[in-house]
């Protein structure tokens, strides 16, 4: 994917600047609250700790804060920029950390090379931390410096740049050598690279069980051999004795190639020389020791694996560390030990044997992955990488003696890990990947405004969708000029529909078809489809577009007006409603109606669950509907409580499959202890609610934008829900980034419309 430099630059700026921040989480808003916090209440688990230190464990953060420290000397692929540059990198390290797995990160940057001092400084943090993971420090200091602070430190530690690597591709590796049907200890290996993932992967290769005789290695320099007077202790590991001096000579006959090195230093004439079924990881990023393309061309019997997502089989370290951590973190292990690597590779490697979710599929848009040549680990967005390779760590820690606070009931910390990350906190993620499969066309009917152009030069980036233009073309182009974005808006087509006159004629013909026996002349249709959201609509109507986005600067009622004149609700509907996605820590919810419908009836409200239900499968979640009021379940009366006990009646009956209850109040819906409480007889009382259901659209718009503005939650939407074509209407002033999700979650929505013709 390019990235553009100047948003990049504002990513990272805009508003807060950095990536990250600390959150409490304790209520600090009273007195009482500060004095529990600070002074004199604090002084209460001091004295425990000091009494018994593993306390600190019981009344801090520290189990579940890891360090990710660097001095900046190999960040990347920039090299040693030293540890302020790093920084960025380090608090994305940070991001992943708490996203994947659920974990707190301070990183720290330390100024200093000396790897004796820098030794001592990360060895005083001990108390602070959980665990180490040392990042971006270069070769070789970076193996004296873990191997030291592995034998004095009792936390878990670990180098990614090292073993993140080694542990992802020996878990490819293997697989790959079980689809060729390789015996691991026989195979030929030409390692080009020496630095630190090198050796670490080696390292753990000769673990798996690969032969060290056949394993030959090359640096800047040349080849491993005894020749050699400049080696280092670690490199002098890998010394061959075979008769060969030349790249070329080492890949005659070989199996695997991993190339842990730079980009494009591998020929395809090399790769011809291997043996049957070769296997080559080309892990240099973002360039490949050989191109995937060139190889494959090169050998049809060439399974290959690379660093980059935009290839099969991407060694990723995101597959790794946060789960392994994760995993030593919850047994409070003293270090990570080869155990614990190991553990690892072979969880990897069996998850990617196990049928893949058919979330996973959709997340990709390919319904054929599975295990095989273009298949050998698990991707990134597996939701089941959690509960597979950390438990799979922790044991391994507890069978090698290493775990202080071992794991008695698996069952729970199953449901304790999916619980740190939320049911689904890559919902979105999805969305995009599986906009990027299949991209649409996508009509901007507000594209003189720099939010749009901005969006839809985004949206051709990430290959997202195809861009049209609406609006008046003089004022888009001048815009493209003084923003810049001619390059990725070059070929994007601009309609200015005050142009397009045999356009208008036809269609305003197509309108007054639908709408001549509901008011409208020819008169009036020939007016109206010189407006952009009619004129947009029509385009998706007669198949020129697949999907309208707009509404950033009009009123909700002004956009939804053109689509139900020009495209209709879908066959079986009765009502258009809105839905509205709000994403916290834990999961998804979904709020509706918050947009379409003032006062429901209860027969409308029925309506919207079953619209509502459809789309929330539509986002791979199953719906826990709760129809809300201001009463639980009869405690009050009025015309809403019994509007929404009738709606909540009919409801059961229409969709006897769906999980719903209700009348409740919305804080009843949310609290599974409120509900088991005082209402064990719900359904929901055991799992809580995911979907609420407003009793009118006063009280479902209020609540989305109080959460908004005021809860740290984000929010997606508005989602239009019932419209026979996909037309999207954005909330007024939406952000860019809002703008580019409703986008993918449009061009999905064409996706399953054409699917259906």
């Amino acid at each position: 994917m390019k990235i553009n430099k100047q948003d990049a630059l504002n990513y990272h700026s805009q508003g807060q600047p950095g990536k990250i921040e600390v959150v409490p989480t304790k209520m600090v808003s009273t007195q009482m609250d500060l004095a529990l916090a600070y002074s004199p209440g604090v002084a209460e688990p001091c004295k425990e700790i000091a009494a018994n230190p593993e306390d600190v464990y019981k009344y801090t953060a520290k189990g579940n804060l890891v360090g990710v420290i660097t001095n900046g000397t190999a960040v990347l692929g920039l090299g040693n920029i030293g540890p302020e540059a790093s920084k960025p990198v380090m608090e994305g390290k940070g991001v992943l950390f708490k996203k994947f797995a659920g974990i707190d990160v301070f990183d720290i940057e330390i100024n200093e090379t000396d790897p004796d001092k820098f030794i001592q400084i990360v060895k005083s943090l001990e108390p602070t931390f959980g665990g180490i993971n040392l990042e971006d420090i270069k070769a070789p200091e970076s193996f004296k410096i873990e191997n030291a602070l592995r034998e004095q430190m009792n936390i878990p530690l670990m180098h990614d740049d090292q073993h993140g690597t080694a542990i992802i591709s020996s878990a490819a590796l293997l697989n790959a050598l079980e689809v060729v049907g390789k015996d691991i200890s026989k195979i030929k290996m030409v390692i080009n690279g020496a630095g630190a993932a090198a050796i670490a992967c080696s390292k753990l290769y000769l673990a798996l069980g690969v032969n060290i005789d056949n394993i030959v290695m090359f640096d800047k320099d040349g080849i491993i051999n005894p020749e050699r007077n400049d080696l280092d202790i670690y490199r002098a590991q890998f010394v061959t004795m075979r008769k060969i001096t030349t790249l070329a000579q080492a890949m005659e006959d070989a199996d695997v190639f991993v190339g842990l090195s730079a980009g494009n230093v591998l020929a395809p004439e090399l790769v011809k020389l291997m043996a049957p079924d070769p296997i080559i990881f080309a892990l240099a990023n973002p360039d490949p020791e050989i191109p995937y393309d060139v190889a494959m061309a090169t050998r049809e019997d060439l399974i290959m694996a690379t660093g980059r997502s935009d290839h099969p089989n991407q060694v990723n370290n995101v597959l790794g560390f946060p789960y392994i951590f994760r995993g030593a973190l919850d047994v409070r292990a003293t270090e990570i030990n080869e155990a614990m690597k190991l553990a690892a590779v072979y969880a990897l490697a069996d998850l990617a044997k196990e049928g893949v979710p058919d979330l996973v599929h959709k997340a990709y848009g390919d319904n054929t992955i599975a295990f095989g040549r273009t298949y050998l680990i698990p991707k990134p967005l597996d939701p089941r990488l959690i509960t597979t390779i950390s438990p799979a760590v922790a044991k391994a820690a507890m069978e090698s003696g290493v775990a202080r606070y071992p794991i008695q009931n698996w069952e729970r910390y199953h449901q304790e890990l999916q619980a740190r990350i939320g049911i689904d906190q890559k919902l979105m993620n999805r969305i995009l990947t599986q906009a990027r499969q299949n991209p649409k066309t996508v009509v901007f009917a507000e594209a003189d405004n720099y939010k749009i152009l901005k969006a839809a030069s985004t949206v051709v980036e990430q290959k997202l969708a195809y861009p049209i233009l609406l609006g008046e073309r003089a004022v888009i182009q001048e815009m493209i000029r003084e923003f810049k974005m001619e390059h990725e808006l070059e070929g994007c087509p601009i309609i200015d529909p005050r142009e397009e006159d045999a356009k208008c004629e036809k269609y305003a013909h197509l309108l007054y078809e639908k709408r001549k026996r509901k008011g409208m002349t020819l008169f009036d249709c020939r007016k109206l489809v010189r407006i952009r959201n009619y004129f947009g609509c029509m385009m998706v109507e007669t198949g020129e577009a697949d999907a309208l986005i707009s509404g950033l600067t009009r009123d909700y009622s002004s956009t939804i007006k053109p689509a139900l004149h020009v495209i209709g609700v879908e066959e079986g509907v009765n009502k258009v409603a809105g839905m509205y996605i709000i994403q916290n820590k834990k999961e998804p919810y979904f709020f509706a109606d918050t947009t379409v419908n003032l006062q429901p009836t209860a027969d409308d409200l029925v309506d919207i669950v079953g619209l509502t239900a459809r789309y929330v499968r539509f986002f791979d979640q199953e719906p826990r509907i709760a129809m809300l009021s201001y009463s639980n379940f009869g405690s009050s009366e009025g015309q809403v409580p019994t509007k929404t006990r009738e709606a909540t009646r009919m409801a059961k009956l229409r969709y006897p499959d769906l999980l719903i209850d209700g009348e409740m109040q919305a804080n009843t819906a949310l609290n599974t202890d409120l509900l088991r409480e005082h209402y064990p007889f719900s359904e929901l009382a055991n799992v809580g609610a995911n979907t609420l259901i407003f009793p009118g659209l006063a009280a479902g718009n209020i609540a989305y934008k109080l959460l908004q503005e005021m809860g740290g939650a984000e929010t997606i939407g508005p989602i239009l829900m019932g419209m026979r074509k996909p037309v999207h209407i954005l909330q007024l002033g939406s952000s860019v980034r809002e703008i580019i999700n409703m986008v993918a979650i449009a061009v999905v929505d064409a996706q399953k419309c054409k699917a259906k013709l």
